[in-house]
């Protein structure tokens, strides 16, 4: 894999975290929003906001965070499948990204359409979607900080030579 220059390194990492922080700020903003609707603010207001918020702010930043991601773990000397911790960002992220695109953008789209007219049972979802994103999110960064489980460990050799040292007995 190419490697980049330490100075286009560091503007990858300043772009990552930027736009990482950016996708947390949202999701709160969502998630302040939905608790809001649950203590009564009106959902008429409320839900055409989170709507825009949604769709506007919080899906494009969601695609962003998982490029730069891959992009800096494919650029950079962690790699994209060599750290454990690296691999399970991807994963969360990916799966996180999955679920804002085909999940919780159109129910929030939907919420802004009905209004006060969407149904108590899907208000709940409006407040979970964000409190769990949240959640993912934080666990992603504690992976970024702490950098646990070290290095995957190498495929082995597949030669016919290692296949026929494996298989033959003294």
């Amino acid at each position: 894999m190419p490697r980049i220059p330490p100075t286009a390194r560091k503007g990858l990492l300043t772009l990552h975290l930027v736009t990482s922080l950016g996708w947390l700020g949202t999701d709160l903003v969502l998630l302040t929003l939905g608790i809001a609707v649950q203590r009564g603010a009106d959902p008429a207001a409320v839900y055409p906001v989170t709507a825009l918020v949604g769709t506007v702010l919080f899906a494009p930043l969601s695609v962003l965070v998982w490029l730069i991601g891959v992009a800096s773990a494919l650029l950079t000397p962690w790699g994209l499948l060599r750290y454990r911790w690296v691999l399970v960002k991807l994963v969360l992220t990916t799966v996180m990204v999955g679920l804002v695109l085909f999940l919780l953008t159109p129910n929030l789209r939907h919420a802004g359409a009905l209004g006060a007219a969407l149904p108590t049972r899907d208000r709940a979802d409006l407040v979970i979607a964000p409190a769990v994103s949240t959640i993912l999110m934080i666990i992603a960064t504690v992976l970024s900080t702490y950098k646990p489980w070290g290095r995957r460990p190498a495929a082995r050799p597949t030669t016919r030579a290692s296949r026929d040292r494996a298989t033959s007995t003294p």
